[in-house]
């Protein structure tokens, strides 16, 4: 019940907000799924991918919301 439930809202939330916000949360997520498609434990972060959280921390206002991996704390620091 809980995953249909949390299924539904993320579908009236994909029809609420922006197409830029939305490519921009899909881009960040499959991001995150190439990170843990590596295989280790505890993915670490390439400079590479660093560098797109901080750009995407710049330029998106709403970059915390598909977190998964990465921490706030570590894109800003």
């Amino acid at each position: 019940m809980r995953t249909l439930l949390a299924f539904l809202t993320a579908i009236l939330r994909s029809t609420l907000i922006s197409r830029r916000d939305l490519a921009l949360e899909n881009a960040a997520l499959r991001q995150q799924l190439a990170s843990y498609q590596r295989g280790k434990k505890c993915p670490r972060l390439k400079p590479s991918e660093r560098a797109l959280w901080a750009v995407l921390s710049r330029f998106w206002a709403n970059w915390k919301s598909p977190l998964v991996i990465v921490k706030p704390k570590t894109v800003i620091g």
